[in-house]
Parts: C-alpha cells; structure tokens; sequence
C-alpha cells in the first residue's frame, strides 16, 4: 500500500532537527489518489457548490494534498453547507470572525494578556476569586474583584491551557515561534469562556496512572492549517461539537467512560475471547484505551498521519446534514447560507460508513467510527494481547508499543469491516 510512489509529506510540517524520537510517517501524496488542489477547485460548480460526494471518494482513497487541507477539513468538520456558493460562505466567514472577536473581546476585558501575543503558565487566581500569590505582575493586569463564578472558573484554567500549549505538538518547527504558541490559547481559552458546560477539558488527567492531554492536541492542527485565527478556532468548534461530551467531567466520571463502554461491547461481540482477557486482567472497562478515544490516536500516529486519519474518519462518516444540525435555527449563519431549506438526505452525499448506519432502522444515535478504529487496531492486536499480556501494564505496554507503526488508511479499512460484522452479529442477539 505505501510501497507505491509518492511525495513524502513531511516537508509540510517540519520537525526541530534535535527531536529524532519523532515516529516516522507513513502517509505519501499520490497524483491520482490524493486529493489535490485542481481536483479540488474542479469539485466546484461556477457559483461555488460543492460535489461532497465525489470528494469523499476521493479522500477515502488517498487523503487530502497538505496544501488544501485547511479548507477541506472545514467542509468535512460541518462549517459549511456544500450547496452554499462561494457568496454565501464569504458572508458567513465574516460574520464567524466578527463574532469570534466580540468573544475575545470580552475575554480582553477580562484579562488583557488574551490577544497580546503572550500567554501565561502561572495561577492568576485561587478557587476562592483572590489573587494567587505566586503570580503578582500577571495580577497587576486583573480588573478589581469580586468576580461572578463564571469568570472564577475561566480564570483558574487559563494557567492549565498554558501549561498544556507549551507540550503540544512541541517536536514542531511551527511551535518555535511564541506567536503561533501565543494563538494557540488565545483559541482556547476563548473556547473555554463560551463553552460554560464543558469549559477547558483538563489537560492533565491521571486515570489509573494513564497520562493524556486533551483538547489542546484537538486545536493543534487547526492553528498551523488555517492561518486565521478565527477561522481556525470555528474549526475547532464544530470538532468540539462531535467530541465535547468525551470532555464533560464529574467528581466521580470522565465523559469519555460512554465510549470506552460502548468499546466494550463492540468488542464482545466481534471477539468474546479478547474482551474475556480483558476481565480477567481486571481491565473490564478498557481503560487502556482512554488516549486513543480522547484525542483520537494522536499519539499513537505521526503528526502527518493522524491528520490523515482524521480526514479518512470524517470523509467516511460524513452527514450532509452537518451544517444544519450544527446551526440555532433563525441564527444569522443559517440564513446566510440558506439552511432553512429542507431536503432529503442523499446517499450519494454521504461517507460510506453513514450509508451503512442509514442502513439500520433504530432510533439509538450510531456510534462514532472512532469506537471501531480502536476495535480494530485491539482486533490485529488480538493474538499478540491474548499471548503476552499477564496484566494491564503488559497491555498499555503492547499498546504504547505501536506508536509510529499503525497505518492509518488500514485501520479505517479495518473498521469498516468490524462494523459490519458487529451490525450483523447484534442483530442475531
């Protein structure tokens, strides 16, 4: 599959020369097979619709040129109506930008290091609303108190986003420079503002000794794809749509446990006999798989080839009817791009594996191709976890040993199949 001739994608997103533990990537650009940016601009009729159709077929065969990425990725991720024209999209890119400032406005007024080209890594607050000690010259820049217990919140995750900005992606070249740091929590931190229920998903989450970062690996790609920053952060927004409830956290829960359960079951049911091993190892509730599902294999992929996953994920699972699920009804973005019209779905618009959930009649929402990637890479894996693995530290272990060495065009194939044989042996229960 990757022995066929092709240009190596890393150029488009260099390394620093001393990082030499970073894993190889996979994914080449192929003329034919990779989107490029003629097919690309051919997929548009004159007044800027899009064929979706014939674009998911084509990144489901070989990805997206890193050229026109961002772009694409914003149709895939739901920020734009594929029948809107190119006038329609304007009007509504800059009604998105201007009210991404008026967010990061307020966020401004708040604290003025947003938007400053600067971000913080020290506490600026305690949980009680006064100033945290250890932080007196970032303090100076405080309006005075009392603060309402929404700003509270937002004030005690700003130093978290930092801290979580200054590890993300940092084998980078693009992270060198503090602007583009600086942009990334900017994006952030004006998430967590708006996003009152789920705020800034804690980036360091101990879970039976299993370190992972969340949503700053999430934004990363958005930042150096799209060189707005607004458009970037709607980008991340409606990937967030999808992914928020993973981040929804309790005293006592991790929002992602929902998926983990329904790994369990899926895997029950295409191989009884690993999900056994995994009880009898005490690891019943899968837990090891809790990065893979968070930050979808952004670990366990190169930097160039979890893009390529995710843009495979998406294209596959794709619903024409994203832009308008994603939309309020009456907003100013719907009527702009015309969303009120109600049209039937059309298979021919939709990725191959939303044909096959449309397929089932079942009023339970399907679950996310993510769940039966993870199911796939534990199904190759079967043998090697069944044979080896005498406790979960031997299956994290076996796991974390496939970093760098997955193909990532293989495990949606894998997939596919293991969700048709999951629909087929669910229905004889």
């Amino acid at each position: 599959m990757w022995g066929a001739p092709g240009e190596a994608a890393d150029s488009y997103y260099k390394a620093r020369p001393e990082c030499t533990d970073v894993p190889r990537t996979r994914f080449k650009i192929k003329p034919g097979k990779t989107l490029s940016a003629r097919k690309w601009q051919a997929a548009f009729s004159p007044d800027g619709h899009l064929d979706i159709g014939k674009t998911l077929r084509r990144i489901q065969h070989g990805g997206i040129h890193p050229s026109i990425r961002g772009e694409v990725w914003e149709f895939l991720l739901g920020c734009y109506d594929p029948e809107s024209t190119f006038d329609e999209r304007d009007q509504i890119r800059k009604h998105r930008r201007v009210q991404y400032a008026r967010w990061k406005n307020e966020c401004r007024e708040i604290f003025p290091v947003i938007g400053s080209g600067k971000y913080i890594t020290a506490p600026v607050i305690t949980d009680d609303g006064t100033d945290a000690n250890n932080a007196d010259m970032v303090n100076t820049l405080l309006p005075r108190g009392p603060f309402d217990k929404k700003v509270i919140q937002w004030l005690l995750t700003l130093h978290q986003i930092g801290l979580d900005v200054i590890r993300t992606d940092r084998t980078l070249v693009f992270y060198e420079k503090q602007e583009n740091l600086s942009k990334l929590w900017d994006i952030l931190s004006v998430y967590a503002w708006i996003d009152t229920d789920v705020g800034y998903g804690q980036g360091d989450v101990v879970c039976d000794a299993y370190l992972y970062t969340g949503m700053s690996d999430l934004c990363s790609p958005m930042i150096i794809l799209l060189e707005d920053e607004a458009d970037a952060f709607w980008c991340f927004e409606r990937l967030m749509r999808r992914l928020r409830g993973n981040f929804r956290c309790t005293e006592n829960s991790v929002g992602v446990e929902t998926q983990l359960g329904y790994l369990a079951a899926v895997t029950q049911v295409i191989d009884p006999k690993l999900h056994h091993h995994f009880e009898t190892l005490g690891g019943g509730n899968y837990v090891f798989a809790f990065r893979m599902l968070m930050v979808l294999f952004r670990r366990e992929f190169s930097f160039c080839d979890s893009l390529y996953l995710w843009e495979m994920m998406w294209a596959l699972e794709y619903d024409p009817d994203l832009f308008s699920l994603y939309e309020e009804p009456g907003s100013e973005t719907a009527t702009a791009e015309g969303s009120s019209r109600v049209k039937p779905k059309s298979t021919r618009q939709c990725g191959k594996y939303e044909r096959e959930n449309m397929k089932i009649k079942s009023s339970d929402a399907p679950l996310p191709i993510s769940v039966f990637l993870v199911a796939s890479v534990l199904k190759d894996k079967s043998s090697k976890l069944l044979h080896e693995a005498r406790g979960l530290d031997d299956v994290v272990k076996i796991l974390n040993d496939m970093t760098g060495n997955l193909d990532a065009k293989k495990a949606c194939i894998g997939a596919l199949k293991l969700h048709k044989k999951y629909l087929k042996k669910a229905k004889k229960t």
